[in-house]
């Protein structure tokens, strides 16, 4: 059974102000995202669900669905501030979507095999898609065994400024003990740093496993996600800030014994375009990846 590559792309509108301005990256104007639909299908994926919001469907079937039809079958499901669990009305003001894991509850009723999660707006790169596709594959029929691709934080660094990872700690064994958000790490005299919340300055190695949230799940997890929700909308519903984020489901599992996060390395790049001064970054990398034949000068023919 293939599995599923579930695109986290409802928060596309807001930060580009409508699709029109997707940008155009590679040689003949492809998007960060299209990169990671082709390394998809080359890792084995059998299927594609975007979870969108529903004021631009239109735009994003006639824009973005069309290009990946012929190659791939594709599911559109859609992320609403007023989709909640029986008895919770969405608080008046409320206008930031519910999070990450929120937007994957979308996918519950379309998805039945097991699925890997990524951002729309985040390049990948060809070897974890392999990875990940390849444990995924041997995954149909498990339950409470999950996995995320950890990148080598030195792979993921922005030159234009310093970044926010969730490191990850493991256990002897290579699986997820912890994700704890940390920000402004930069490369500083050579050395990866940042500095903690005593104000201390930490050193990471250079391939300590951060999350870039890239996830392997199998389809019961969506039943973990529904009922922590409620938990989750009991304490919070009335903070119009909070977001119920994916590695807070995963904290609440691992740290309770019910699943395992099995961390995969990668030895694939992380870009993206985190600061304005990133873009032309991003163009070169791409047209190198390209130039090595990594990628075709066109995708999607």
């Amino acid at each position: 059974m293939k599995p599923t590559l579930f695109v986290l792309a409802a928060g596309m509108g807001s930060r580009y102000g409508g699709l029109k301005q997707l940008d155009g990256l590679g040689p003949n104007g492809e998007t960060i995202m299209d990169y990671s639909i082709f390394d998809a299908i080359r890792g084995g994926f059998g299927k594609l669900v975007f979870v969108i919001r529903k004021s631009f469907e239109q735009d994003f079937r006639e824009k973005i669905v069309s290009k990946y039809e012929n190659h791939i079958p594709v599911e559109v499901v859609f992320q609403d501030l007023n989709d909640l669990p029986a008895g919770f009305t969405c608080p008046e003001g409320r206008q930031k979507p519910w999070g990450t894991n929120h937007a994957v509850l979308m996918g519950k009723d379309v998805i039945k095999e097991p699925f890997a999660v990524i951002n729309a707006d985040d390049f990948y790169g060809r070897d974890s898609f392999a990875v990940i596709g390849k444990w995924l594959s041997e995954a149909a029929g498990k339950k409470n065994e999950y996995c995320m691709v950890g990148y080598r934080v030195g792979n993921t660094l922005s030159e234009s400024g310093s970044v926010a990872r969730g490191v990850c700690e493991t256990n002897a064994e290579g699986y997820l003990t912890g994700v704890v958000e940390r920000t402004a790490i930069e490369r500083i005299d050579g050395d990866i740093q940042f500095i903690d919340e005593n104000g201390q300055k930490v050193v990471l190695e250079e391939n300590t496993p951060v999350s870039m949230n890239m996830w392997g799940f199998t389809p019961d997890y969506f039943q973990y996600s529904e009922d922590y929700f409620v938990e989750f909308l009991k304490k919070n519903i009335d903070n119009l800030k909070c977001e119920y984020f994916i590695p807070l489901m995963v904290n609440e599992l691992i740290t309770k014994g019910i699943a395992t996060v099995k961390v995969l390395d990668t030895t694939s790049k992380w870009f993206g375009v985190t600061y304005a001064a990133d873009r032309q970054g991003v163009v070169d990398k791409i047209q190198a990846l390209v130039d090595a034949g990594e990628y075709p000068n066109k995708l999607f023919q």
